[in-house]
């Protein structure tokens, strides 16, 4: 009997009568909708030659009163979001080379492919980008980036072309805007190879303002002209001051940290002897001639 009571506790039976209609919540608006939806969906998925639902004659109508209004605005459809891939390094580490290759690999699938450069630039080719070992491919070279476009024609840059190079980047003030425009908002791929510092080892342009936005950075390495090892970054020979000086060999190397350290060292006592040496020599012609 106390068996038969505890089955009947944990699973009474229902009746007909035990169900009290009136004390079900009733559906909620987003449960009706979904069983709408639902509905609608099995009669899109029902064959031909089944019954017509109310739903879809009302569905039927309701395209066929549709298709004599006028046509609907739709909204604007955006590109897919491009990329952005920074190259940087000191001098003689094959950005350049790093660029062109990347350029290149991207060509090679069929897409459109352009680059760019600084024309401050007008070491080897003002209409190339060269590298050191002679490699050439042509370029634009332009004052800015946001020439490019207009000069480039809008129509063929916003629906033909994919993949954009951009050499020597650190001249150009309006990088970062123009690659954030192009990746963001006009799903262009761009690769940028540069510069990350000057000669005094500070940052140099906005190259380095890329890094938060960029897809991938690679930071490319020399060989240090002075003992071999691994270089990290670039020295003057010279002794100008200013921090854009266009030149090669003749003008810079690539060192590694200890040889930047002491050739720094080296160069201030040279030119405080060179300074030193000029001013005995005009005060001994001061001299003579009185």
């Amino acid at each position: 009997m106390f068996g038969v009571s505890m089955r009947t506790l944990i699973s009474p039976s229902l009746s007909p009568f035990s169900l009290h209609l009136h004390h079900l919540p009733k559906p909620s608006l987003f449960s009706t909708v979904l069983r709408f939806s639902s509905a609608i969906n099995n009669n899109i998925k029902s064959p031909k030659n089944s019954p017509r639902s109310a739903i879809s004659t009302v569905k039927s109508q309701t395209t066929a009163s549709s298709s004599s209004s006028p046509p609907q605005s739709h909204p604007l459809s955006f590109s897919p979001p491009g990329e952005i891939h920074v190259v940087v390094g000191p001098m003689f580490s094959g950005k350049t080379t790093t660029l062109l290759r990347r350029i290149l690999a991207e060509k090679l699938t069929g897409k459109k492919i352009a680059v760019i450069k600084s024309n401050k630039d007008t070491r080897y080719c003002t209409e190339s980008i060269v590298t050191h070992d002679g490699e050439k491919f042509p370029c634009w070279s332009l004052p800015d980036l946001s020439s490019f476009k207009e000069r480039f024609g809008t129509d063929e840059y916003e629906n033909r072309l994919d993949v954009i190079g951009i050499d020597e980047a650190q001249f150009f003030g309006d990088l970062y805007e123009f690659c954030r425009e192009a990746a963001d908002k006009e799903g262009k791929t761009v690769i940028v190879a540069g510069l990350d510092g000057d000669f005094m080892r500070r940052r140099f342009g906005s190259v380095l303002d890329l890094i938060p936005i960029a897809d991938t950075v690679t930071k490319l390495t020399s060989r240090c002209e002075v003992c071999g090892k691994r270089a990290s970054f670039t020295m003057r020979k010279t002794e100008e001051k200013v921090t854009e000086l266009i030149g090669g060999a003749e003008v810079y190397m690539p060192v590694c940290r200890n040889h930047y350290v002491c050739g720094q060292s080296v160069l201030e006592t040279a030119r405080a002897v060179l300074d030193s040496s000029s001013t005995k020599t005009h005060d001994v012609v001061v001299a003579s001639s009185l």
